[in-house]
């Protein structure tokens, strides 16, 4: 299964698993689940070109072994992750996804291309603008301005900024998907709203 998280697998109920198992094979009897098949599985229709690009990414970041499918094993990590996972799992995962071209480092344009898409998937009106918020996460934590992020600037710098850490993360916040796979397919409507925390684009002194 190429490199899951066993920790976070071990975490969940055999309750949880026998639901997840059940709504898996009812969906995929074979087995193992394409990209389409992913894509279907979560009801994203009519994507746009840099959405559909995000989708991609995202199942070929789940795609431990890199067989190019998902199997149930690989779905479960998937979802214990966005679940369960620890603050710093899901930042290793966020920049891996962030990560396009696999180089090891996020450039600006990386960045700005996977938020304009998970905006326009989760449909979300945000106070600032995808050109904003990456000025922002580079401004507060290229270190050495090269603009580029390394895995260590990304993580340390995120983990630091209480700020950046809760826009990042509402940013990505993938628990629609979750409840639509728990509620077959039905799209969780949004029903409260969150305070927003005043946002700062100055450089931590």
């Amino acid at each position: 299964m190429g490199n899951m998280d066993g920790k976070a697998v071990e975490e969940l109920s055999a309750t949880e698993i026998h639901r997840w198992y059940k709504k898996f094979m009812t969906e995929c009897p074979s087995g193992q689940l394409t990209q389409h098949e992913f894509k279907q599985f979560f009801g994203l229709k009519n994507l746009s070109p840099a959405s559909n690009e995000y989708i991609e990414q995202m199942f070929d970041t789940f795609d431990f072994n890199k067989d190019g499918y998902m199997d149930f094993m690989e779905y479960v990590a998937a979802l214990s992750l966005v679940l369960k996972g620890k603050v710093e799992q899901k930042l290793r995962w966020y920049f891996k996804l962030y990560d396009v071209d696999g180089n090891g480092c996020i450039d600006r344009g990386e960045l700005l291309n996977i938020i304009k898409a998970i905006r326009a998937i989760n449909r979300c009106n945000d106070e600032m603008t995808a050109e904003e918020f990456t000025d922002m996460v580079f401004d507060k934590i290229d270190i050495n301005g090269d603009g580029e992020l390394s895995l260590e600037e990304f993580i340390g710098g995120v983990q630091k900024d209480e700020v950046l850490l809760d826009v990042l993360t509402r940013s990505l916040d993938l628990k629609h998907i979750v409840y639509m796979i728990q509620n077959d397919g039905k799209r969780m409507e949004i029903t409260e709203s969150r305070p927003r925390k005043e946002i700062t684009t100055d450089h931590p002194r």
